[in-house]
């Protein structure tokens, strides 16, 4: 019992942290239920700052799960997102990590 209890933890412990934190698992949700999502979209949906977003999306980009596309329609600059596939494995994979250790649980 100690020995399950005690690879339960560590399975915790390999859990992929950039997806893990709450406001970056809720773009990645997001972007996984869309093709692609402009700035805006993701700003309006998520719930979160101007700032907090750009920061979390750099994150996200830095790690290769976000693939960020910046162009321009007529003068106004426009940022289109999508999930990558690195970035869709790590959310599958956090899933799996995660529904195994709920169903683990005493």
């Amino acid at each position: 019992m100690a020995k399950e209890s005690a690879d339960r933890g560590r399975g915790l412990l390999e859990i992929d942290r950039l997806v893990h934190e709450p406001a970056r698992h809720l773009i990645l949700d997001l972007l996984e239920a869309v093709e692609g999502s402009d700035f805006i979209f993701l700003l309006h949906h998520s719930g979160l700052t101007r700032g907090n977003l750009s920061s979390h999306l750099a994150r996200l980009e830095e790690a290769g799960y976000v693939e960020v596309q910046k162009t321009f329609v007529g003068k106004v600059p426009r940022t289109v997102l999508r999930l990558s596939s690195a970035g869709r494995e790590a959310l599958h994979r956090y899933r799996a990590q995660m529904r195994t250790f709920m169903s683990h649980r005493p």
